[in-house]
């Protein structure tokens, strides 16, 4: 006989747990429906109960008002019986069977507010009616009883009845609701009873059909036993092959978890080697440019101190060069704090057009004779918010890397114009207007490995100490700040196009709440009125510069080496105008020294100084009040000044942030 396919031996299974988990549901559901109609039948008891005590509460206050005019004729006619104690009985009992009733509807939002309702005017009418029982109690029972009379169409009467028929109402509408939900429980228990039988004969030929089968499994499993243990042996034969094969993919294994050590070992190692390359030529190019910028310096300041006396007008001429180059020393740590993210950024409003045109002899100058600077500015009067100082170091950076691939012979064009970019038409950009910034050059161009790296720090196709390989990277770190886009089109022989997207400003107010800027121009500014001026530096020489510089000014500085001194030295001398502050000083920074000072600084505007503007949160603490950048000049810390003292008067003054 042949056994009947496998998935048949499982049916009796299935029915039997089928027809159980039906008759779980069928139990479940009966009980539910048993828990519902009880509910309900409590529920409808309830509202016997409140349709009840509304009653109670209205034959007692009938009662109260009943003894309280026979209390008022007994006084009339003479007998003093104890007619005014029932009726304060009465009356105090329909008040507790008010807050009867009120415990037994504060679970009913609408029964609650008639109560609610009720209790006001119950406690109206019990005022008036304690108000005439004073009356027959002090002697006047006739004016009682026309009080009485007079007050038998009281509003509160209608209300205490209204409010009473209500809550009646109210609960002879929730008793018919639990009545229905009570009696169609009760049918659907039944229902669910009667489906007892069904469902429990199901089972049970489930059952017997389950036995059955589990009698013919057992018989097939003896059976298969014996053909397990004829396979026995060559069960064995194969585990001890298995695990021979184990054994050598273990040793396999273990050989390349070696292997793929000291292949990372090695990886490591060339990544090192490739950080110290890196660093070396970051060194060796600093070095470089430090060197010649302090040549400069040093040499212009010697000549001067030879020639101060018997030629000044020679001596101011290598002074000149002497600041020239430390200026350009600054603009070296700028590039570099800029590519560590420590420099925040000083957005303005800019047109664009006239800073190229202003610059167009700086550049000039910075890629020598041999070069032609050609000028196309077509951004009209376009207006961008971008970083002043970090745009120019942008754009000297470009000019002398299109003068070195030139080398030093060749074209040089600087165009403008006005844009408008569709979304994602440079890689991931977003569309709006732009102002296109592009240089040109007519040099040795770029083949496409050296476009793939070239914003990468410190990454130069320059001799060892001829470059840091910062400048592009310090570019494409400025442009993303910005929110703009960097692209560059070239080919060997063919020269470059670096081309750079800046969002347009739009309308003509600027960006608003960012910080003023000291500005750069090295003019002299005249000093309209002499102020006492506060200066907090930690160090000795810089604070003795700063003073000179203030004297140099017109203006008289107060020396503070310590933040914690300020509040003292305010307290000193309150004739102090204005507050200059470095940032970052030992024990507390400048704008925390400022938040500690409150209400003694008052509204004296502060200036704050610094050379390193620390993380972004320093940046926060600091946005919207006058910077001045160190190293700076007299001119650069009289603008300052001057702003400080316009935002005062103005009303512009900004409080740090801590």
């Amino acid at each position: 006989m042949e056994d009947a396919p496998g998935w048949r031996r499982f049916v009796p299974f299935v029915l039997a747990i089928v027809f159980a988990g039906a008759l779980a549901i069928l139990i479940y559901r009966a009980d539910h429906a048993a828990d519902l109609r009880d509910r309900a039948a409590a529920l409808q008891r309830h509202s016997y109960q409140v349709m009840l005590q509304a009653k109670t509460v209205e034959a007692r206050v009938g009662s109260a008002e009943t003894q309280l005019a026979r209390y008022v004729i007994s006084h009339i006619e003479g007998r003093d019986a104890e007619v005014g104690l029932q009726y304060q009985d009465e009356w105090s009992t329909a008040m507790r069977e008010l807050v009867a009733l009120e415990r037994s509807t504060r679970t009913n939002a609408r029964q609650g507010v008639m109560v609610a309702r009720l209790r006001s005017a119950m406690t109206q009418r019990g005022e008036t009616l304690t108000r005439i029982a004073l009356r027959v109690r002090y002697g006047q029972p006739m004016g009682a009883l026309g009080d009485l009379e007079e007050t038998r169409n009281e509003p509160s009467i209608a209300a205490i009845a209204q409010s009473l028929k209500a809550i009646s109402d109210l609960a002879e509408a929730e008793r018919r609701r639990h009545t229905l939900q009570v009696s169609y429980s009760e049918s659907q228990v039944e229902r669910l009873y009667d489906s007892y039988g069904v469902i429990g004969l199901g089972l049970l030929v489930a059952l017997v059909g389950a036995l059955w089968f589990a009698n013919t499994a057992l018989n097939e499993r003896v059976f298969a036993r014996r053909l397990a243990t004829s396979e026995a042996a060559r069960v064995d034969d194969l585990e001890l092959a298995v695990s021979e094969r184990t054994e050598e993919l273990r040793e396999a294994n273990a050989r390349l978890q070696q292997e793929m050590e000291e292949r990372l070992q090695a990886e490591q190692s060339l990544r090192q080697l490739q950080k110290m390359e890196a660093l070396g030529n970051l060194t060796g190019g600093i070095a470089h440019d430090f060197n010649n910028m302090l040549a400069v310096v040093i040499g212009g300041i010697d000549v001067a101190r030879r020639l101060i006396a018997r030629d000044p007008a020679r001596a101011a001429t290598h002074l000149d060069s002497a600041i020239e180059g430390a200026n350009h020393a600054a603009a070296l740590i700028e590039r570099l704090l800029a590519f560590a993210r420590a420099e925040p950024l000083l957005p303005d409003r800019l047109d664009i057009d006239k800073l190229i045109a202003g610059m167009e002899d700086l550049i000039a100058r910075a890629i020598g004779a041999g070069i032609k600077v050609e000028l196309r500015l077509d951004a009209a009067d376009a207006k961008i918010w971008v970083d002043r100082a970090q745009l120019e170091s942008a754009l000297v950076n470009m000019a002398v890397n299109a003068r070195d691939a030139m080398d030093g012979r060749g074209a040089l064009t600087i165009a403008t114009r006005c844009v408008t970019l569709a979304q994602n038409e440079l890689g991931q950009h977003e569309a709006g207007d732009h102002v296109c910034l592009t240089v040109s050059d007519t040099g040795c161009g770029m083949t496409p490995e050296v476009i793939e790296r070239v914003f990468e720090p410190f990454f130069t196709t320059k001799p060892v100490g001829k470059g840091t390989g910062l400048g592009m990277s310090q570019i494409f770190g400025f442009v993303s700040q910005a929110k703009g886009v960097i692209a560059i089109d070239s080919a060997p022989g063919e020269g470059t196009h670096v081309k750079i997207y800046l969002p347009r400003l739009a309308g003509d107010g600027a960006a608003g709440g960012e910080a003023p800027v000291a500005s750069s121009d090295d003019a002299p500014i005249e000093t309209k009125e002499a102020l006492t001026i506060l200066v907090v530096e930690d160090d000795a020489r810089v604070l003795r510069s700063t003073l000179a510089a203030l004297s140099a000014l017109g203006h008289s500085g107060i020396a503070c080496d310590h933040p914690s001194r300020a509040a003292d030295l305010l307290d000193a001398h309150p004739d102090v105008s204005l507050i200059l502050s470095d940032v970052l000083m030992p024990d507390m920074s400048g704008p925390e020294m400022i938040a500690a000072l409150g209400d003694k600084l008052g509204d004296r505007p502060v200036i704050f100084v610094t050379g390193f503007a620390g993380d972004k949160g320093m940046a926060a603490q600091i946005a919207g009040v006058p910077i001045v950048r160190k190293p700076f000049t007299v001119s650069q810390l009289a603008a300052a000044i001057a702003e400080a003292m316009a935002m005062r008067r103005e009303g512009r003054q900004p409080s740090p942030a801590v």
